[in-house]
Parts: C-alpha cells; sequence; structure tokens
C-alpha cells in the first residue's frame, strides 16, 4: 500500500496544481465582449479613477488576497526556496477557498531579501484586498509584517504568526473551563520563541495569562539575557518570567498549569507532565514529532491534551483561524488586522464548544465545522468596526 506521500504525489500530478481561474461572467458572443472588456470596461475604470475604493466594487479586489512566500520556512521542510513552495501555497489557497469563500492567488517569489519582498508586497497591494505572508522565516516574518501593516491601507497577515496563537489562545479558554481554573491565576510555559511561540506568548498575554515563562534552544528567557537576544526575543523579556527566574524546563514545569511547545520532539517528559499543577493542560505542537506524544502526556496526567495531528482529540489547527479571520477583514473592508481582532477570532472559536458538548477531548471545534469560518469572520467583523478600522 502507497504511503501518504505517494498519494499525494501522484494526485499532484494528476492535477497539475490545485487551483485554477474561472470566468463569472459569459462570454459568448461580440456583446459579452463589449460589456467585459472594449469599449464597455473603461466606465469601470473610470469610476474607480474618480473614486478609489470602487475597486472594491467593480473587480475582484474585495474577495481575494495574494498569499505570498519566499520559500525560506515551508512547513517541516525549512528553506526550500519559492518553486518547492508552491504546492504549500496553492493548498493555503485552496483552503481559503474551500473554509471562507475567499479567492487567494499564490506568489512565490525568488528573494531572501526583506527589503524586497516589503517592496514587492506595498507593489501588488492594489490589486488584492489583503495579503498573508506565509512560510517566511523568522525574525525576517515579523520585521516584513510590521512594516506592511504600517505602511499599507490592507489587511496583512503572518499566519505561521498568529494563525497558532489564535488557536492555542481558543483551545486555552474552554480547556481552563474544564479544569475550573481563571486565566489571570495560570502560570504557562511556552516552548519555542520563534515566529510562532512569541506570537502565542502575546496573545496569551493578551487574553490575561499573567505568569508566562518562555524557552528556546538557550534556556529560559529572562531579562538579564537581553543582550543576547533578536528582536524578537528581547520583547519578550518584557511579559515573561516576571521574576526574572534562571530555571531549567523541568523546574518552570513544576510551576506550570499549561504547557504550550512550538519547539522540538521530546523534550517533555512523563515527569515534567506529571510535576505540573492540578490538572494540568498540554499542548504538544511541534512538527512532525510533539514535544511529548499523547499517549505518555495522557499516562502523566495530563488533564487537557492538545496536538498538531488530526488523529488525536483537540487538534490545534491554524485552519480555525485564517480563513475566517479574511473573510471577516474582507467582508468589513479593514484596513488593518489587529491584536484585538485575533483575541476576538479567539473568543469566537471557543463559543462554538457549549458547556454540553465541553469535555477534555473536546475543547476546540474540528476543521470541518461549518460554523467556524462564519463565527470568526463576524467576531472579527464586529471589531473592525468597533475600532473604527472597517471602510463601511
Amino acid at each position: 500500500m502507497s504511503t501518504i506521500y505517494e498519494k499525494a504525489l501522484e494526485k499532484h500530478g494528476e492535477w497539475n496544481g490545485k487551483i485554477e481561474t474561472t470566468l463569472k461572467m459569459p462570454l459568448e458572443n461580440r456583446d459579452d465582449l463589449s460589456l467585459a472588456y472594449t469599449p464597455g470596461v473603461a466606465e469601470p475604470c473610470r469610476q474607480i479613477h474618480k473614486n478609489p475604493d470602487d475597486v472594491y466594487k467593480y473587480t475582484w479586489k474585495g474577495n481575494t488576497i495574494a498569499v505570498v512566500s519566499d520559500g525560506t520556512a515551508v512547513l517541516g521542510l525549512g528553506d526550500i526556496g519559492p518553486a518547492a513552495g508552491l504546492p504549500v501555497m496553492e493548498g493555503k489557497c485552496v483552503l481559503f477557498k474551500k473554509f471562507a469563500g475567499v479567492d487567494a492567488v499564490p506568489l512565490c517569489i525568488d528573494t531572501k531579501d526583506p527589503d524586497e519582498i516589503i517592496r514587492f508586497c506595498k507593489q501588488i497591494a492594489p490589486t488584492f484586498g489583503g495579503i498573508n505572508l506565509e512560510d517566511i522565516s523568522a525574525p525576517r516574518c515579523v520585521q516584513i509584517e510590521r512594516t506592511l501593516i504600517k505602511e499599507l491601507n490592507i489587511p496583512v497577515f503572518h499566519d505561521d504568526q498568529h494563525g497558532t496563537a489564535i488557536v492555542v489562545t481558543a483551545a486555552m479558554m474552554n480547556a481552563l473551563k474544564v479544569v475550573g481554573k481563571k486565566v489571570e491565576d495560570i502560570t504557562v510555559v511556552v516552548s519555542g520563541t520563534g515566529a510562532a511561540g512569541s506570537s502565542i506568548i502575546r496573545m496569551l498575554h493578551n487574553a490575561g495569562v499573567k505568569n508566562i515563562y518562555g524557552f528556546n534552544i538557550n534556556g529560559i528567557v529572562l531579562k538579564e539575557d537581553y543582550d543576547k537576544y533578536d528582536f524578537l526575543t528581547k520583547e519578550l523579556t518584557e511579559i515573561t518570567n516576571n521574576n526574572n527566574e534562571r530555571l531549567t524546563l523541568a523546574e518552570a514545569m513544576a510551576k506550570a498549569d499549561m504547557f504550550v511547545g512550538v519547539s522540538a520532539p521530546n523534550l517533555v517528559s512523563e515527569e515534567m507532565v506529571r510535576s505540573m499543577k492540578r490538572d494540568p493542560i498540554v499542548f504538544a505542537m511541534a512538527n512532525p514529532e510533539p514535544e511529548i506524544t499523547y499517549e505518555k502526556a495522557k499516562a502523566a496526567g495530563a488533564a487537557v491534551i492538545g496536538t498538531g495531528r488530526s488523529d488525536y482529540p483537540n487538534q490545534i489547527n491554524n485552519v480555525l483561524a485564517f480563513p475566517g479571520l479574511f473573510r471577516g477583514a474582507l467582508d468589513s473592508r479593514a484596513s488593518k488586522i489587529t491584536e484585538e481582532m485575533k483575541i476576538a477570532a479567539a473568543r469566537g472559536l471557543a463559543s462554538l464548544i457549549s458547556e454540553s458538548e465541553l469535555s477534555c477531548d473536546n475543547v476546540i471545534p474540528s476543521a470541518f465545522d461549518p460554523r467556524v469560518a462564519k463565527v470568526v469572520a463576524k467576531a472579527v467583523a464586529d471589531e473592525a468596526k468597533k475600532a473604527g478600522l472597517s471602510r463601511l
């Protein structure tokens, strides 16, 4: 029996790509041609020239985003280049369309220079209603996203940073209900302080978690090592390790109610989980092998376990966040995506699990729950309007 990789390769060869463009209007005769192209097309051009916002009315901009990547941090494959990263970007576009009806175009570009990536995104911005940055290595991805958010008037979102953070935050909200703890009372250990880990830490902090320990390949993040860090880790010293404790991962775990892993396999032992506070929450999401397996975490007494896999309960899957997030941003014609909009998305996700449905194996909805994108989109759009960021 062939493996999933062999099957996928065969199918990709059959498909010759996973997406295509289609026409939304008839083109059967001269009248159709006159309306769709010359001479009729001149009139919407004139209207947009007079009122630039009419581009949302007369073109695809209002429902189309660009998925931009340089191929430097593709899935678990690393820096494989823009061409080799294209199948992933096409896949991302498939998910946008399937789950939220958003048209997405993959744009894999042949440069690693942050300034060139920023310039490229600014140059294509008139064509798209938003830009999803994808699989760009840290910390460049943060610099690129922040610059574009400041300099463009369309939403820019780096899913590898914030998608996981939104879903982790939603899962945490419901997991705390299961174990009967308050967000302001818990201590969280986060392993991994790159693109995803740093965003998770910031979002958990913004959601009300007061005590967070961050770990990376060099150990615990603490203020006295500030000068050794890149700008991303330097920022984390302001919101983690409040007492500036030089702890090992094992020592920090003994103080923790919750563990979040976006780092490397087999870093967490059963003994570490057993040492955690009452009814520990363990979200071990390193790809393809987690920090601790579901089975070991369960055997060690973890009350709620989340993974990145679809064959275990509580899959922390970015697809729960980014389609609905962009749907809401496009629907409200938001000029940017803010931290408040991301928190709103997390609360919307969490709300889909009712009190009667809530359990240790059900703290986050399925990726195939048809309510997900709609609820996330509404939460994001409502927040955009509340913040005065909607063009409507």
